[in-house]
């Protein structure tokens, strides 16, 4: 696994995600590299940040890159990957994820369905980044009131923002043998007097992915192999923009196509005992490849910037920003479309930097979205919603001495207006439809509104020119999510039955039913704490973090401790549906609320030993706890929280070569909630080499990586398919890139 650049971090501005700079990181890391971005419209570097701010770019975005956002930043400190296998990975930042941690694509939502479902895609590509900024604890100012965990924004050209006087670019090809995986990117940038331009692209195939050998399923018909976890996927995207004095225009179009594997996600059709003895072995096998589920994702997205500077007044800047998404993912079983997520997404942010007023230097801004999400077919789980929020929001800085003072506040106002003929469609043919019928028309949910404020004030004190002390206290309320109000249905990539924290189960004489809570679904209100050391010397740079968050209303899925059949009150013959297997029957899990506490700590070390050699070493940790306990046995353990981590990588460099050799041990994770099982520790074992030389005045590098080179077991805690979907095996990745 790879470390990434300690000192790049030190020497960063903080990252807001509005737009950004970048100065390359040069391949020698003899020295300290300097990475700068003017993302926060303030600009401040990391060392002035009360907030943690983690920049990844350069030759260590490059070292990192995997083919989900999940597994590319799973490297930095304290964040960790849901890991769906390797199709399907999104971050989790300190234990929190899914609608706490927002994703965006140069500032802005990607509006895409993976805050969902863990089995849904991110579809922004970190082959094509320039920078990913990773801001750790509630970042919820800028944008929304959501990302009460963190936000992670994926930066790249696609709105040019500087002239060109010429054309540069790079292309990157590398292959994967644990997948068979082949990937190609190229990005050219270039212009004349004020027009730049901007296009990208990027293809990526994949087999399905080794594993070790013991961790196969004994039952599984190809051993040594994940089953369905192939990729195939390519996009590209086009920019332009006109660059003057004192306004800048930009607008681009990107296009992704996406069509993967979902381990995991196979009906229990082979597992049927009726009619065995019709059926030899062939027809099992042929039946098996055709009842595989894979998932087609197609993606359109536009966006704009609109920059006018040098402004007389009392606003010296003013920024517009603005996206159109129209994301599409259908799930595909035996050749027919079995559910298709769609969304159409509209967002829009005005911002404004004020003039300075007694000390005091600050923007002002304006955030709108529109959001039009469905989920149609027979395994969708959630009803079609439409959500709008509106939102208000300032950022403050003032220096006094060796205290810079940083406040900020946002006040959001989110609707949903659900569709209700979700609950009223007949699932029965049979006599007790017109029964069935009526019990589902007495769900019906009201637009539901929700107001959220959030507030945060942070002090830096520079201690001297090499070192600074931050503290920073954040009151973020998050509004729920419409999947977590209103779910009610089987979401087969996690296994469970998923009810929304609108129902309540109530048993009556034909069993379990469920209906409308009379409850209302309050905000969660984040009270987080942080306090960071940062120290950059000559040849050793830190960063420590310590974090205590305290969430109200905390939103987590219950055990009930029933399954679906219980549920339904159905009699088990009546389980038999029209396509001749059986219904699944699923555990069911219900969305509550109550107070949680999350704590922990990130540090990191980046030591020069002398001009060739230096090491970096990391930890991480968080411990999640509810107030109290979610089932009989006591167990107040919050699920899927990563284990801790502990992680070193030595680096051995000249002009023309670098070396690493690092391991990542991940503790046991032995705090579990009552329905999950322990997860056993594991050490990952990686290596690299790069040898740069320059061919035609381009720049070259030519890598060899190997990653888990002991063919170790490996789980991940915090997956929904630890038990199905261990880490690839050994693998070796052969590569080069050419910047020109």
């Amino acid at each position: 696994m790879t470390m990434f650049k300690l000192s790049a971090l030190c020497s960063a501005l903080i990252s807001t995600g509005i737009y950004a700079v970048e100065k390359p990181i040069q391949k020698d890391e003899q020295s300290i590299e300097t990475l700068v971005i003017t993302a926060n419209p303030i600009g401040r570097s990391v060392l002035e940040s009360a907030t943690p701010v983690t920049i990844l770019g350069g030759e260590a975005l490059d070292n990192s890159q995997a083919a989900t956002l999940g597994e590319t930043l799973k490297g930095v400190p304290g964040v960790n990957s849901t890991y769906f296998g390797p199709v399907a990975s999104s971050p989790i930042i300190r234990g929190l994820d899914g609608p706490r941690v927002k994703i965006l694509q140069n500032g802005l939502d990607t509006s895409d369905a993976s805050r969902v479902g863990p089995d849904h895609v991110t579809t922004v590509e970190a082959s094509t980044a320039t920078q990913i900024e990773v801001l750790r604890g509630p970042a919820t100012l800028l944008y929304g009131s959501g990302a009460i965990g963190g936000v992670v924004n994926v930066v790249d050209n696609r709105l040019p923002r500087e002239r060109q006087d010429d054309i540069n670019g790079e292309v990157a090809t590398s292959y994967d043998s644990v997948s068979n995986e082949k990937m190609l990117s190229g990005d050219i940038n270039g212009g004349t007097g004020n027009f730049a331009f901007h296009a990208d692209g990027f293809t990526r195939d994949s087999d399905d992915y080794e594993i070790p050998d013991e961790a196969s399923d004994a039952d599984s018909d190809s051993v040594g192999k994940l089953e369905n976890s192939a990729i195939d996927a390519s996009g590209g995207t086009v920019g332009i923009g006109w660059i003057g004095d004192d306004v800048n225009v930009a607008f681009s179009y990107a296009r992704l196509d996406n069509e993967y594997g979902i381990p995991g996600h196979e009906h229990a059709h082979e597992d049927e005992d009726h009619d065995e003895e019709e059926h030899d072995e062939e027809d099992h096998d042929a039946e098996h490849e055709e009842e595989s589920v894979f998932a087609r994702l197609k993606q359109n997205r536009y966006q704009s910037r609109i920059d006018w500077q040098n402004i007389d007044g009392p606003f010296t800047q003013i920024h517009w920003l603005n996206a159109y998404t129209d994301y599409e993912h259908s799930e595909i079983e035996d050749g027919a479309i079995g559910t298709t997520f769609s969304n159409e997404a509209k967002e829009s942010r005005l911002w404004a930097k004020h003039a300075p007023l007694s000390g005091w230097e600050g923007v002002v801004g304006v955030h709108f979205t529109s959001s039009d999400f469905s989920a149609l077919g027979e395994e969708a789980f959630t009803p079609s919603t439409e959500t709008r929020s509106t939102a208000l929001f300032v950022l403050e800085e003032k220096q006094t001495g060796a205290f810079l003072w940083q406040l900020g506040a946002r006040f959001e106002y989110t609707k949903h207006q659900p569709d209700n003929s979700f609950f009223s469609e007949d699932e029965h043919d049979d006599d007790d439809a017109d029964e069935e019928h009526e019990e589902h028309e007495e769900i019906h949910f009201a637009d539901e509104s929700f107001n959220a404020s959030s507030f945060s004030a942070g002090v830096v004190y520079t201690l001297n020119e090499k070192s600074s002390l931050a503290f920073n206290y954040a009151r973020s309320e998050r509004a729920p999510s419409a999947a977590e109000i209103s779910s009610n249905g089987l979401h087969i990539s996690t296994g469970t039955f998923e009810v929304g924290a609108g129902f309540d189960i109530e048993l009556d004489d034909d069993g379990y039913e469920l209906v409308q809570s009379s409850r209302s679904v309050e905000n969660e209100v984040s009270n987080n704490l942080d306090l960071s050391y940062r120290y950059q010397g000559d040849t050793i740079t830190a960063d420590v973090s310590i974090f205590y968050n305290d969430i109200a209303n905390y939103l987590y899925e219950q055990d009930t401790g029933l399954d679906s059949e219980q549920l339904h009150g159905h009699e088990e013959e009546e389980l038999e549906d029209e396509h001749d297997h059986e219904e699944e029957v699923t555990p069911v899990f219900i969305f509550r609320q109550q107070d949680a506490v999350l704590y922990g700590f990130e540090a990191q070390l980046d030591w020069h030993l002398s001009d060739n050699l230096r090491v970096e070493s990391f930890a991480d940790y968080t411990r999640a706890k509810l107030d109290e306990a979610a089932s009989e046995d006591g167990n107040r353990n919050v699920p899927r929280i990563p284990a801790m981590r502990l992680g070193m990588q030595f680096h051995w460099e000249t002009d023309d070569w670098h070396a690493e050799l690092g391991a990542t041990h991940y503790a046991k994770q032995d705090k579990f909630a009552s329905y999950e099982t322990q997860t056993d520790g594991y050490t990952l074992v990686s290596a690299a080499m790069n040898y740069y030389t320059t061919v035609a005045d381009s720049d070259v590098t030519v890598f060899l990586k190997g990653n888990n080179l002991t063919d170790r077991v490996a789980r991940v805690h915090s997956s929904f398919l630890k038990d199905v979907a261990p880490l690839p095996g050994r693998s070796f990745v052969l590569g080069a890139r050419v910047n020109f």
